[in-house]
């Protein structure tokens, strides 16, 4: 039998490691860095159960104790700890969720702060919803905090007197025209962590349970399908009743005033800081254009071949992903309304999935969990969800991509008719109907999808971007990559060189990596 590795959900092989396309140098890391924060998490477990306790304002008779590790949810970036409250509101259980950001996962270790960054934006996001969005079902916030010591608790759970002098900060901010303190107030809590959390309402499956549960046995359900697709466009359509000027994410400063103030943070901008990557994107950048922007989020594509240690293959793989690179930044002004360019900005759920959608029976829409990825990003790049026949962005081809066309007519159907009832006879300053039908047709679908996926932007490009502009044969495809490679840098022909010497490089480290291992197993026989 082949020697394996844990990875965190699953075991691989030496020839497997060697095909994946991830840094399987860095996944083999991440089994034993959960067990240590994990083993942080269990150590520290009184001081979680009294900053809950204190969040809550549980006093007297009232007790609270977080569930067994088995109960914990990890998720890709979090892990989640239910915490059970004894004898409250008179039942004899019940539970609220503590979630701490997974400091491996984020980029915490290679960029310090990632982790309350992440935090900041997903509290703000959270309030802003509640505040502006009261139609958005989202689970009650109770509190949070921060590695640094600042800690909050919604206003509503909070002592008189810092009630009082909340009401007046807020009334002066009126006056003088400010920003006002958002509903959660500063407090000190009982014990500080050396991570921050956030508190919310456990969904119970009373509530709703999530999409990913029934999504394959019951997508096919046009009843069903319908119920979440006016469901979704109801939740995007509140979102962009507000439009920002400026492209990025809502943060929380210490003061607790909520604003548009930090960079646009999606999950890849963080996993590609985790993997040692620069995105060269300041925590305190925003954008007032769309396409500064965009060069921004291509120039992250190109950082990724340079510092990633297994990004390309060979000589032939590189100059494919090279060239593609290369006319990806010179089609942006095709698929980019310059009209547009200056906003609107629209707040957008990036990692709207299946798991992060809670649904009763019929599909109706019962809760959005993990706000983290939200920022205010052009209307342009807002799209019906890729996932709506069961298929990664980068696998719709053939008979999937004509079966999703016909879903997304679908989608679009109860869109339309979600937004002629919230904004009748052309309300809004702008129509979003007319921007997804639009994106559609002209392919800035896959445009802006193949900007956000790194692993699958070589696929969208030549499954649905080339054969826009021209149909080109294996022989032709050949020649069109040796000819545009050399414009993508002017050191393309050392770039190659130095990136065919970083694979043997990590290939030696994987494989001397898996020997260990052998050796291991083999004293110990």
């Amino acid at each position: 039998m082949p020697t394996t590795l844990p990875l965190l959900h699953k075991q691989i092989t030496l020839a497997s490691a060697l095909d994946d396309d991830d840094n399987v140098l860095q996944e083999l890391q991440y089994p034993e860095q959960r067990i240590q924060f994990y083993t942080y998490l269990l150590t520290n477990r009184s001081g979680i159960e009294a900053i809950v306790s204190h969040h809550l304002g549980l006093k007297g008779k009232h007790t609270c104790q977080i569930g067994e590790v088995k109960e914990w949810i990890s998720g890709s970036f979090n892990v989640c700890i239910p915490v059970y409250i004894e004898s409250w509101s008179g039942n004899a259980r019940e539970r609220v969720l503590i979630r701490f950001p997974l400091p491996y996962k984020v980029g915490e270790f290679k960029h310090p702060g990632n982790a309350e960054e992440k935090l900041r934006c997903e509290a703000a996001t959270f309030i802003w919803i509640h505040e502006n969005c009261p139609s958005i079902p989202i689970p009650h916030l109770w509190g949070f905090g921060f590695a640094d010591g600042h800690h909050f608790t919604a206003i509503e759970h909070t002592p008189l007197f810092p009630r009082l002098i909340w009401y007046t900060r807020r009334l002066l901010s009126s006056i003088f025209g400010y920003l006002p303190p958002s509903r959660h107030l500063t407090r000190r809590v009982p014990q500080n962590l050396k991570t921050g959390y956030l508190i919310m309402d456990y969904v119970e499956s009373t509530e709703g349970v999530m999409l990913s549960e029934s999504w394959e046995a019951l997508r096919h359900d046009k009843t069903r399908r319908n119920n979440l697709f006016q469901g979704l466009s109801r939740i995007i359509l509140s979102l962009a009743q507000v439009p920002f000027t400026q492209i990025g994410s809502l943060t929380l400063d210490n003061n607790g005033v909520i604003k548009l103030a930090n960079r646009p943070l999606t999950l890849r901008l963080q996993h590609l800081e985790n993997e040692s990557i620069p995105t060269n994107i300041a925590r305190d950048l925003t954008y007032s254009t769309t396409d500064a922007y965009l060069l921004d989020l291509l120039a992250c594509h190109d950082s990724r071949l340079r510092h990633s240690p297994n990004s390309v293959r060979d000589e032939y793989d590189g100059q494919a992903q090279l060239s593609i690179l290369t006319i990806m930044r010179a089609l942006l002004p095709q698929f980019m309304d310059r009209d547009l360019r200056r906003g609107p900005f629209v707040l957008t759920l990036t990692d709207l999935h299946q798991s992060n959608i809670f649904v009763d029976s019929d599909w109706n829409i019962k809760y959005l969990v993990d706000l983290e990825w939200t920022c205010s990003r052009p209307a342009e790049m807002l799209h019906p969800p890729y996932w709506l026949t069961g298929r990664g962005v980068d696998q719709l081809e053939g008979e999937h991509l004509d079966t999703f066309s016909d879903i997304h007519s679908e989608f679009m159907d109860a869109f339309e008719e979600e937004e002629s009832i919230l904004s009748p006879k052309g309300g809004r300053a702008f129509n979003l109907t007319h921007m997804f039908r639009n994106g559609w047709k002209t392919g800035n679908f896959w445009y802006f999808h193949a900007l956000d996926n790194p692993k699958g932007l070589h696929n969208i490009f030549l499954d649905h971007i080339q054969p826009i502009f021209a149909k080109l044969d294996d022989t032709g495809m050949a020649e069109f990559e040796r000819t545009i490679t050399p414009y993508w840098s002017a050191d393309v022909t050392a770039f190659l060189a130095k990136k065919t010497q970083d694979k043997e490089v990590y290939e030696s480290q994987l494989r001397h990596a898996f020997d260990a291992a052998s050796e291991a197993s083999e004293l110990k026989t």
